[in-house]
């Protein structure tokens, strides 16, 4: 294997026998010869080594199997500092980029000491280091979920000075080095409506650079997957993965060297940005979270969603299956007033629907998109006697009552601005560029901060509201604070992003039982860091099924399907006419909502929802809670399915979507495409399918031979569940 071939391992046997008495097959041992510590999960190896001369250095990063102390006599050689600084030769890409306040922007570590700790009941590897002459104190941590393949790493940097700052021009969450070998990268890419499209890249020699700047991910959220040239396998082979828990700019670059090493730093971009450390003050990054699996892109795909649904959504929903529900914006749009939702929400309620949700237009003076955004009071000219009277009626349906918001945004023509319009984003003698005519918010304010605590408190205390749409419309512009101190104005972006998560956390302390809905023009700003606040996410504003197939695969490559959110609406952007039928099998693979007039449908379409609702409730738990196989990919043929296994291995839910039919003999892969392989049964165990007559399989059977693809037709499609025979 190239891994061993050209990065040699420092271990030594002795060692670990004498470690080994610390723990049963504990996640991080410490090495006496060399001194260092290795890191742990089901699958990877991570080797740091100390130095003579005091550096901390990583010099492994990979498969356990091949790791698997076997090296006992080799010697390590031509390791990589594990917080790389801009200082001596610029042969790497830096973590870390300071100024003193000698105007010095060297930067030069030496070890202070370790400790592993327990965080949050896992281990955790702590290392603290300072520079050899200036008052900076860089502490790095690892923290490892062995189940899940995966490191999260960030950092700490303190100012000891009693007097002086330093300047952070750059600081990067973690580096990450590869052994030397080929690799291909996959990413994706996108813009409105085209979201979480895969891309697929060979890494040459250079700098390859995945980032945001403008408070979007629609090019390319931070999700990355990297794997050996000669390794492309969907259920083998080797591959790493990550992600970063950070909402805000953002960027991870892939910097190739020659001789095949490769470094992977991730963090905030500090693109424009500074930030003053100050006296005795103290900084940390976001996680970078870094996984390695064996399993190949499905290995690497079940081991993010799994760790982000089971340790990164909010403890309240985490176990919670998410709601059906019914968005009234495509049927009303501004147009709202209580006569014409309750007729809406009659219909949900027989159809099935149990949370409903009022969408844009409640508010005062919202009768369009260019007035009315910060002023978050109930229009009294649509709804009279406010939210509530109608609320209740909803809840006396049986429904749940859910509400649109866009907090960080401001129209012009509006109260809020016509009294703070210095509270938005701006520069002096420059242009304030609308989008969808609004204006940012300048979160970083205090005041712009307490003024949105205090409105959508009110707006949740007023009424019995048990669902936000959090919506975030347009891009970031003229990222100016001309109000701040010189010191503090190019802090700006990293100083929202904390209070925008201030906020968030505020509100959902003070209402912990309203559930919450990332939305940001579609999917423009799905992250760790949202999602460890948003309990489910708007993944495209495009509801088109065929579309939806290619956003919806994608985005199941680095988030879990209890987060996406999946309508059925009239959008036909192929002018395929879709049935309805098609269209509730798509949004089903996810958390599902509809987004109709169904004041409008006929009897046989209502007949369809509710019979396809109640199929949704009885598959839900697998789909929301299951483990995802994806087993076609839309972005390789004309068809689609995904598998969804329960835990225990007793049932499963298939879903199979046609875009095209094959004509038999007209391809190559005319057998192939006429073949459905499942994936993650039990071998010996028999399984019965009730679409296809009951009949009996062997696990084993299921997977290895399959069964004749069951979807005839274009833009058809077949559930399937699959159940432990009696």
């Amino acid at each position: 294997m190239k891994i061993i071939r050209y990065f040699i391992i420092s271990l030594f046997l002795n060692s670990f026998q004498a470690q080994a008495q610390q723990e049963n097959n504990p996640a991080i041992i410490t090495t006496d010869n060399p001194r260092g510590w290795i890191i742990q999960t089901r699958s990877s190896a991570y080797q740091l080594v100390l130095t003579k001369e005091g550096q901390v250095q990583q010099v492994y990063y990979g498969t356990k199997d091949q790791f698997n102390y076997q090296k006992k006599n080799a010697q390590w050689i031509n390791g990589a500092d594990e917080i790389p600084v801009r200082g001596a030769f610029p042969t790497k890409t830096p973590l870390l980029e300071v100024v003193f306040a000698d105007h010095v922007r060297d930067a030069e570590l030496a070890f202070v000491n370790a400790e592993i700790l327990n965080i949050e009941g896992c281990q955790a590897l702590k290392i603290i280091q300072k520079d050899k002459y200036y008052p900076l104190e860089i502490t790095s941590f690892i923290r490892v979920l062995p189940e899940f393949d995966i490191l999260e790493k960030w950092v700490s940097v303190k100012n000891t000075d009693k007097k002086n700052s330093i300047q952070i021009e750059n600081l990067q969450s973690a580096s990450v080095n590869l052994p030397s070998d080929a690799y291909n990268l996959t990413h994706m890419a996108g813009e409105w409506g085209h979201e979480f499209q895969l891309r697929n890249t060979k890494l040459t020699e250079g700098v390859k650079t995945l980032q945001a700047r403008d408070f979007k991910s629609f090019t390319n959220p931070n999700w990355f997957m990297v794997r050996p040239g000669d390794e492309s396998g969907d259920t083998s082979g080797a591959a790493w993965f990550g992600t970063l828990q950070y909402s805000g700019n953002w960027r991870i670059d892939f910097d190739k060297a020659f001789n095949g090493r490769l470094q992977i730093v991730g963090g905030i971009n500090f693109w424009d940005t500074n930030w003053d450390l100050k006296a005795g003050t103290t900084f940390e990054t976001p996680k970078f979270i870094i996984g390695y699996t064996r399993s190949g892109s499905e290995g690497a795909a079940q081991n993010l969603t799994a760790y982000i649904r089971k340790t990164i959504l909010p403890k309240q929903w985490r176990n919670k299956l998410r709601p059906v529900l019914y968005n009234s914006w495509y049927a009303t749009a501004f147009n709202v007033n209580e006569e014409q939702q309750l007729a809406l929400a009659k219909i949900a309620k027989e159809i099935g629907v149990e949370l409903f949700v009022i969408d844009d237009g409640w508010f005062k003076g919202r009768n369009d998109d260019h007035a009315g955004l910060g002023d978050w009071t109930v229009d009294k000219k649509k709804f009279p006697d406010g939210l509530q009277p109608m609320i209740k009626k909803i809840n006396e349906m049986g429904m749940d009552f859910g509400i649109w918001v866009e907090p960080e945004m401001v129209n012009p023509n509006s109260d809020l601005y016509r009294a703070h319009p210095d509270w938005v984003f701006n520069f002096p003698h420059r242009t304030r560029h609308e989008g969808r005519n609004q204006l940012m918010l300048n979160l970083a304010r205090e005041d712009v901060y307490q003024y949105l605590l205090k409105s959508l408190s009110a707006l949740l205390s007023e009424n019995n509201i048990k669902f936000i749409k959090w919506d975030h419309n347009r891009t970031l512009s003229e990222p100016g604070w001309p109000d701040a101190p010189a010191d503090k104005q190019r802090e700006v972006r990293i100083r929202y992003i904390d209070n925008l998560y201030r906020l968030i956390d505020s509100l959902r302390s003070r209402f912990p039982d309203v559930q919450f809905e990332d939305c940001s023009s579609g999917g423009g700003r799905v992250d760790l860091g949202m999602l460890s606040r948003m309990d489910q996410a708007w993944a495209s504003d495009n509801t088109d099924p065929v579309d939806r197939l290619f956003i919806q695969y994608g985005y199941l490559s680095a988030f879990p399907a209890n987060t996406m959110v999946s309508w059925i609406t009239h959008e036909d952007w192929h002018a395929l006419k879709a049935t309805l039928d098609y269209k509730f099998d798509v949004a089903m693979s996810g958390v599902l909502g509809i987004g109709y007039d169904i004041t409008k449908w006929t009897d046989a379409e209502k007949k369809l929802a509710a019979a396809k609702i109640a199929k949704y409730k009885e598959i839900r738990s697998l789909v929301q809670f299951g483990t995802l196989y994806r087993l076609i990919s839309p972005f390789k043929e004309n068809r689609s399915a995904l598998q969804y296994v329960a835990d225990d291995q007793s049932s499963a839910v298939v879903f199979c979507y046609n875009m095209a039919e094959y004509l038999n003999g007209s391809i190559e892969q005319a057998q192939e495409a006429n073949t459905l392989k499942l994936r993650g049964l039990s071998s010996n165990t028999s399984y019965k399918i009730p679409q296809l007559n009951n009949e009996i399989y062997k696990g084993d059977f299921l997977m290895k031979v399959g069964i004749t693809w069951p979807v005839k037709g274009a833009y058809k499609s077949v559930i399937l569940q699959v159940q432990k025979a009696e």
